[in-house]
């Protein structure tokens, strides 16, 4: 294999490949990028065998072939080389040799027939949508996701394809993310799909896809999604991403959103956070912060104390409908929710519990856009001792 790339082209197709590329010691091929030389295209690919992901370059392919080095070295070197040079890579036997200018370092290779093939899945249906608009759905769910493995569906995102919807949730049984995304195309309600797509998947979809303005399609089998990225002008592929889906059905969680709200309070956002951020100076080991709300007063008291440092007390203005509550949160779940949400203007709403026996035990509370029907997110109190 012998060929010539431009620096600032290899540079990111190397940065997407990174963040998939394994430090794997039982199978060292896993932290290796795949090299493969055809026509006038560089196609970069990595793996860990849940993930994979392939990237295409346009490069001057004087011999084509493939190999495998460590992506990790790999991807470092190029960093470190001109933004405007043309790199020269050419295979000599069990190295690979790179020249840039008068710099020239040599990698050692593994054997391309050693590297795991990566699954595709029939094309015989799909979805597409602006990458930046799923990434962004995602952005705003997948950090709510469980990190324990005691529930795999939980530590997942949702993904529900309705006729002319996506809605994306994640719950790590504490609080609750809901996005609603305006599909382009109806999808025949026989074929549209409900999986669940592992974490580490949603996080890398929503980095690499975060400012891709054009439509991707999403290809589903039975336990693969696969998606895709063409060049428009030349209708070749430009980046093709398949993760395995995590098994098992995801809880019924429309349960926990309150039907009725006995409080709702409408908030200025960077008001609320920054009284909260105060607040968690002073908060205890168990992250607790009080809210009361005075609705006869339009305003929402944050409370906070600590008995090794002392504590915080502050009223902010709220627009407030229902009769007065005191409620307390874990603040960083209260912050976390308030970020995910892009607009100004917040509705607060508390809910009482949805047992009878236990009517006057405070039940979760929404937070969601006052503007904005498609974000929801729910929160659990945190109840007296």
């Amino acid at each position: 294999m012998k060929i010539s790339i431009r620096q600032d082209k290899l540079k990111k197709a190397l940065g997407v490949i990174e963040k998939i590329a394994s430090s794997s010691t039982s199978l060292p091929i896993l932290g290796n990028v795949l090299l493969e030389a055809e026509d006038s295209l560089l196609r970069l690919s990595a793996t860990n065998l849940e993930t994979g992901v392939d990237v295409w370059e346009r490069a001057k392919v004087e011999k084509q072939g493939k190999t495998t080095i460590p992506a990790r070295v790999f991807s470092s070197f190029i960093n470190y080389l001109p933004s405007d040079s043309v790199v020269r890579l050419e295979v000599k036997g069990t190295n690979v040799h790179l020249e840039c200018g008068s710099t020239k370092t040599k990698i050692n290779s593994m054997d391309a027939e050693e590297f795991p093939v990566l699954p595709e899945v029939e094309k015989d249906g799909h979805v597409a949508m602006p990458g930046m608009v799923f990434a962004g759905g995602l952005a705003q769910v997948a950090g709510v996701a469980s990190t324990s493995s005691i529930k795999p569906e939980l530590s997942g995102v949702y993904l529900d394809f309705k006729k002319d919807t996506l809605v994306a949730a994640a719950t790590d049984s504490f609080r609750l993310a809901e996005k609603k995304i305006g599909l382009q195309k109806p999808l025949d309600p026989a074929r549209a799909p409900s999986l669940i797509i592992p974490q580490r998947a949603a996080s890398f979809l929503k980095t690499v896809l975060g400012e891709e303005e054009q439509n991707c399609l999403f290809h589903f089998s039975p336990n693969l999604i696969m998606v895709e990225i063409s060049d428009e002008e030349e209708q070749k592929p430009r980046l093709r991403f398949v993760s395995k889906l995590v098994e098992g059905d995801y809880p019924d969680y429309k349960e926990i959103i309150p039907s009725k709200l006995r409080v709702k309070a409408v908030v200025d956002k960077d008001e609320f956070l920054n009284q909260l951020r105060r607040a968690s100076l002073f908060a205890s080991r168990i992250n607790e912060v009080r809210l009361t709300f005075f609705p006869d007063k339009d305003e929402i008291e944050v409370f906070c104390q600590n008995q090794d440092l002392g504590e915080y007390s502050s009223l902010f203005p709220a627009e407030i409908e229902g009769e007065k509550r005191e409620v307390s949160f874990n603040y960083k779940f209260l912050i976390d929710g308030l970020g995910n949400i892009k607009e100004d203007s917040v509705i607060v709403g508390l809910s009482s519990s949805s047992r009878e026996e236990e009517e006057d035990e405070e039940g979760p509370a929404v937070l969601k856009p006052a503007q904005n029907e498609t974000y929801l997110y729910v929160v659990m109190p945190i109840q007296p001792a």
